[in-house]
């Protein structure tokens, strides 16, 4: 599937490849997108969404999606959406300047690293690449992988959403929304 975006993929983080997601993708990423261990932690939970998300994210000419493999296998996806800013009718730069990311790790893969690998990834593809201002992404206040795997990518935590969110096990809980701009991310890198 082509990218609509002038990212440059493949590209590697340790043993991650992170490439465009494709066809080959399909089985394996909704095979572990369904687990419960995956489910708890997302808005979408049954197969027939997940797949008509996955469709309508490879469908979107402002976003990417991507897979993360690891010696062959699917352990990861994630998305790079693409929107413009808020700003004033005068000029552009606010033309395609926020950014936003998501993404999941297979099961099998949690505690390894994967998460934070694929989320610098996608970090590097909407700052070096698209020259984005900034980046949001967002979680269940309840997922401390998640908000820690944003954290170490020196992402800050922006809005604590009180019970923002319905839980199907949980009931109402708490929603945290993170971000970084492209300076931030700069200086973290020595740039």
């Amino acid at each position: 599937m082509p990218t609509r975006l002038a990212v440059s993929l493949p590209r590697r983080s340790g043993d991650l490849l992170v490439r465009e997601f494709g066809p080959e993708d399909v089985d394996a990423y909704l095979a572990w997108r369904t687990d419960p261990r995956v489910t708890r932690w997302l808005l979408t939970t049954r197969a027939d969404e997940a797949t008509e998300r996955l469709e309508a994210a490879e469908a979107d000419p402002a976003g990417v999606s991507v897979a993360g493999v690891v010696d062959g296998r699917l352990v990861a996806s994630g998305y790079l959406g693409v929107k413009d800013g808020m700003g004033q009718d005068v000029g552009d730069a606010w033309v395609g300047a926020l950014g936003r990311v998501g993404y999941l790790v297979d099961p099998e893969w949690h505690g390894r690293g994967v998460g934070t690998r694929l989320l610098g990834v996608l970090l590097e593809v909407a700052f070096a690449d698209l020259g984005m201002h900034r980046v949001l992404a967002g979680c269940f206040a309840d997922n401390v992988a998640s908000w820690r795997t944003m954290e170490r990518h020196g992402m800050r935590r922006e809005q604590h959403g009180v019970e923002d969110s319905w839980h199907a096990e949980l009931g109402w809980v708490d929603g945290y929304e993170y971000a970084i701009l492209r300076s931030e991310w700069k200086a973290r890198r020595g740039g």
